[in-house]
């Protein structure tokens, strides 16, 4: 990664922790899903709000490492206005970006904001921070009861 994206990496992490985006619950009308990341405690609550097939709003309550915190942040204003397809497209492309899947790299210009999150790639140990608040909001528009844990 380079030094302008590490740098920016580090900043993004810190604000979203220190102020977290949407850090709230919604009304009873949203899909909610509970997820636990076993390894280091975090835990988070998602809930996301369709209205005429679209993201209205979505949130989030937990709490967390920073990686988890800024990851559960920023993925709560990059899905607002997005539709279920495009929802899940990019949980698919933000999963390989972390995980550092071939190719993954040289598609994060795309991802906007998320795309600072390369950098997981080079600490495997907290891809399941980064990924905690993606994989409870794919349990959360599945609609699964049982909560969703990174083991």
């Amino acid at each position: 990664m380079s030094g302008e994206l590490r740098d920016l990496y580090q900043e993004v992490i810190l604000e979203h922790s220190k102020r977290p985006r949407n850090f709230r619950a919604l009304d009873s009308r949203a899909c909610v899903a509970e997820g636990y990341n076993p390894l280091c405690g975090d835990t988070v609550t998602v809930y996301i709000d369709f209205e005429d097939g679209v993201v209205k709003d979505v949130t989030f309550q937990g709490s967390g490492c920073a990686i988890s915190t800024a990851s559960a942040s920023v993925m709560t204003e990059v899905l607002k206005g997005k539709s279920r397809d495009e929802v899940e497209q990019l949980f698919e492309r933000f999963h390989g970006l972390v995980t550092g899947a071939p190719g993954a790299a040289s598609q994060a210009a795309g991802l906007g904001k998320l795309a600072v999150f390369a950098g997981v790639s080079e600490f495997p140990a907290r891809v399941k921070c980064a990924t905690l608040a993606w994989h409870t909001l794919r349990a959360a528009l599945e609609k699964r009861a049982t909560p969703v844990s990174t083991e």
